[in-house]
């Protein structure tokens, strides 16, 4: 390769060592793909492959319901309706005069009665108050009277129609 060319007549015919290393050149790109192939993942070599049976119409599994999860749902349900209920006030009639005459009758059977005892409950709060009133109203006219025999004991309540028929 280092001597002069000859003339171009004696040029036309190929190197046999250009055309040898071309194939040392083709070689070493093919061995250096082959490697890079052989350093790829292969498949029972750096893997396994796996085959799972899919069943065509699977059924779908609901998640089980306890009693505890069916109790929190109702409490939830029911704070959530007692947050949105609309409190409506109505007017009730109550009388304080007619519940002052229902608790002098009672002291007219009797010389006393419980202060607890002219309380219906049942009847709800607006009743307790109104009784509550009447009773305050009836001590204030003297009509009444309320006891109590030691300190934290039962209160008793006197007619003043009792003391007036005793002395």
């Amino acid at each position: 390769m280092l001597l002069p060319r000859p003339p171009a007549a004696v040029q036309e015919e190929e190197d046999p060592r250009a055309e040898l290393v071309r194939r040392l050149l083709e070689y070493e790109r093919m061995k250096l793909a082959a490697y890079n192939l052989d350093r790829l993942p292969q498949a029972e070599r750096d893997f396994a492959l796996v085959r799972v049976y899919v069943e065509q119409a699977a059924v779908q599994r609901l998640p089980e319901v306890r009693p505890d999860d069916l109790r929190n749902a109702w409490l939830g349900l029911v704070a959530r309706a007692r947050i949105m209920r609309h409190h409506r006030v109505t007017r009730e009639q109550l009388s304080v005069r007619e519940h002052m005459t229902r608790i002098l009758r009672r002291l007219g059977e009797r010389d006393f009665v419980e202060f607890a005892d002219l309380f219906q409950p049942e009847a709800g709060v607006p009743v307790l108050v109104v009784t509550l009133l009447a009773v305050l109203e009836l001590a204030k006219e003297n009509l009444i009277s309320v006891t109590q025999t030691e300190t934290f004991g039962t209160i008793y309540v006197r007619s003043s129609n009792f003391l007036t028929r005793a002395g």
